[in-house]
Order: C-alpha cells, then structure tokens, then sequence
C-alpha cells in the first residue's frame, strides 16, 4: 500500500488525476465494449428484432449492476475515506462486508428474475416480435446474478485502494474474454468456421463468462498481499457503522441505475408506438453514445479515491485542485468527442447494424443525444465528489434529479408537445439540468470546506 499512499498524497495533483484516471478511464471504454459487443455481434445476424431484444432486456441488466453498485461505489467511498483516516481494520470490515453481502444480494437478483420473468419483460416494453428473444437473454443473464454484482462492487473497492492498474486488467481480461466468445455462442459462422448459432442466448452467457473472469481476478488481488482488502468472515461485521456506511452512499448510487433502467424501460415503451425499429435505433445510439459518457464518468470515477483519501485526511485544498483539474479534462474531452460523434455519425452506427432504416432513425437520436455531451462530465466529477464525502443527501438529489423528477416528467410532456422529436430530446436537456443542480449544491457546502484546514 506504500505505492498507492504516495499517489494519494506526494504526487502532484496532475499526475495524481492522470495516474488514477486513465486506468479508469480505460477500464470505462472496456465497460463500453462490454455493452456494446452484444449488439455488434446480435447486429450481425441482421435481424432487428434480436437488436430490439437486447435492448429492452438491458435495463433489467442494469438493475443487477444497480445491486453492484451498493456495495461497488458505497463501499469504495467508505473505503477511500478509511484510508485517509489511516483505519485498516475498518477497510478489512467493508470489503468483507461488501463480498458476503453481494453475493446474497446476487442471488436473490436471480431469484426474483427467473420467477418474475415474463410479467418483467412485459414491463420493459417488448413486443410480440421481441419477447422470445429479450426472455432468452434475460435468463442467462439472471443465472450470472451473483457474479454481476460482486465484478461491478470489487472493480470499484480494488481502485477505490490506488489500484487502478489492477482494476483496469480485471476489466480488461474479462472483457476480452466476452468478445472472443461472443461470435462462436451468437453466429453460425464466423471468418468460415462453424459457430454455435444461439443468437441472443449466447450473447448473455458470453456476458456472464466476461463477468465471471474478472471476478475470478479481482478476488486474486483482494486475497494476495498487495491488498489491504479481505474476504475474510471474520471481518464480517454489520454493526459499529459499517451498513450504515456502505448504505448510505451505496444506496444513492444504486439508485442512479434503478432510475436509468426506468427511464430506458419508459423511453422504449414510448417508442415501441411508433415500432420495433425505432426501439432499435435508440438502443444502438445509446450503445455508441456510451463511449463519451463513460469516458468522462471514468474521470470522476477516477478521483473518486483521490477525493476520498484527502476529505478523510483533512486536505481540503488539495481536493479542490483535484476537482477543478478533473473538471478541466472533461471539458476537453468531451468538446473533442462532439465533435466526432457529429462528423462521424452514420459510420459510427453502422458498426452495430446493416439495417439503413434503423441507421438513419439513429443518427437523429445520437445527435440529439450528444447536445449535453461537451458538459456532462462536470457533474460526474460533482457527483462522485458528492459519494467520496460521504454526502448522502447530495448524492441521492443528484441521483434522482437527473433520471428521476427532471427526466421522467420532462419525457411524458415532451412526447405530448413534439411526439417523437419529444421523446429524442429529453435526455439531454434532463442532463443539462442536473448539471445546474450539481453546481448548486456544491457551492451549497463550499462554505463547510472552507472552515477546514489543509
């Protein structure tokens, strides 16, 4: 741990963002991939009605990363905060805390999944044509419950201890991993060679395989001797504040899932008036708009530790700097990926999908959907500055802010005024809200900050 200290506290705050970030970042591009192979490869099969599946059954996937995300951000941040207190038995008791409890929560995923499954799909807004298909992913997906939520919660608690490095391999190897069996479970034939043709049904268990691998090593790290981490039970506590404190960020950002997979359950029911094909299209461009989101959420994810470290350790001016320093990168990042996203629009669709109806309905949506795209990673860096104080309060109004009282609301009154045009268009005005919201907040504590010493 004397590595990953001195990143926390001797590096300047450039090479601090930058050594923690970019594995993150990385590790958000690969979690890019992670969703976005599925739809390639479904897309291959050139069927929009498989694309249109997956797509609907993504938000119940979400809500067993929601699961993950307790445990994964709550306990990272609680984690973060023990370690600028310089309480290792403390980190020992979230992480054991987090392994045990994930895994009871995984499976009840499971459970609830395979019993509720048909009235679940009817709810997410699948079809007549998409229902057989959307239920074959699903229960693959829901068999690899546990493992979901322990690779979403031990991804974050690795990093959430400086080893951003070793967080981006878990990533990385698994997701690998899902792209090199994705083709041989979903295609016939792939590059000539006989493949095992299961469409949407293999796409879920090359998924559940990925997630798998990278448990497998995340949980090498956590019990090798280069990790102040346990999955000892006799750490195993839920008193002396440790539910509490891993509930009381976890739960804000698990709902921050809940409510993007209501969302994308509403959206779709929306658009599964106007058919099956704009259901398709705005599930490809959300896939490809995943890329500039998650590498600007991989920012403020990245100093998430950093931010946690020096709240815990009373370094208020140095947390500062490291916000405004993330703030400036994702500014930069994501003007530069605009840019992109609009020159490049229909190649970049047509990656997923041979469809040009589906391709052309896309490009209105991703368009649309890249407005907020230049800001949106200033309220990530609020958001995950909010969680790595253990702001709880400011964390969850951010949280329903964004996908909750702002989007849900704003979705139903634009789709009565504009129809279609409506429904594209809420997203990112929501988001340019919530980013309003988030600067408000934070300049709502800035006076406690400044009562605080270095």
């Amino acid at each position: 741990m004397n590595k990953n200290i001195e990143i926390f506290e001797n590096y300047s705050v450039p090479k601090a963002v930058f050594t923690m970030a970019i594995p993150t970042i990385t590790s958000m591009i690969v979690s890019v991939f992670y969703n976005m192979v599925d739809t390639f490869f479904v897309g291959q099969t050139g069927d929009p009605n498989q694309v249109a599946a997956v797509s609907v059954a993504t938000p119940v996937f979400l809500f067993l990363m929601a699961a993950g995300n307790i445990f994964g951000v709550g306990g990272a941040s609680f984690v973060s905060r023990a370690l600028g207190e310089k309480n290792y038995d403390k980190v020992k008791n979230i992480s054991s805390f987090c392994f045990y409890t994930g895994i009871l929560v995984g499976l009840l995923g499971t459970f609830l999944l395979l019993t509720f499954m048909t009235p679940i799909l009817k709810a997410v807004g699948t079809s007549e044509n998409t229902f057989k298909f959307a239920k074959d992913y699903l229960f693959w997906t829901a068999l690899g419950g546990p493992f979901i939520v322990l690779q979403c919660a031990f991804s974050n608690l690795v990093r959430s201890e400086g080893a951003s490095q070793k967080a981006m391999i878990g990533m990385m190897i698994g997701t690998i991993t899902n792209i090199v069996l994705d083709p041989i479970f979903i295609l016939d034939s792939f590059l000539g060679i006989p493949c095992l043709n299961l469409g949407v049904s293999g796409a879920a268990i090359a998924t559940v395989i990925g997630n798998i691998v990278s448990v497998i090593i995340f949980l090498s790290h956590t019990i090798s001797n280069n990790s102040v981490l346990t999955l000892s039970f006799n750490y195993y506590k839920i008193r002396n504040g440790i539910l509490k404190g891993v509930l009381l960020i976890g739960l804000p950002a698990s709902l921050t899932n809940i409510l993007m997979s209501c969302s994308d359950i509403i959206t779709n029911n929306l658009l599964v008036t106007y058919g099956d094909i704009h259901v398709a299209a705005m599930g490809i461009a959300k896939k490809a708009n995943m890329l500039v989101i998650f590498v600007q959420f991989g920012i403020g994810m990245g100093i998430a530790p950093l931010i946690g470290y020096n709240y815990g350790a009373k370094k208020i001016n140095r947390m500062k700097s490291i916000m405004k320093f993330s703030m400036l990168c994702t500014l930069v990042t994501g003007f530069i990926l605009t840019a992109i996203y609009f020159i490049f629009t229909k190649q970049i669709l047509s990656i997923f999908i041979n469809s040009q109806e589906v391709i052309q309905t896309g490009i209105i949506v991703l368009r649309a959907l890249m407005i907020s795209g230049p800001l949106l990673g200033i309220m990530f860096v609020f958001n995950f500055t909010f969680q790595s104080m253990g702001k709880a309060i400011q964390s969850l109004m951010l949280a329903v802010s964004r996908q909750g009282f702002v989007f849900l609301p704003l979705i139903l009154l634009l789709k009565s005024l504009y129809g279609l045009e409506g429904v594209v268009i809420a997203q990112p005005i929501a988001d340019l809200v919530a980013i309003i919201i988030a600067l408000g907040m934070f300049l709502s504590i800035n006076k406690e900050l400044k009562n605080d010493k270095i």
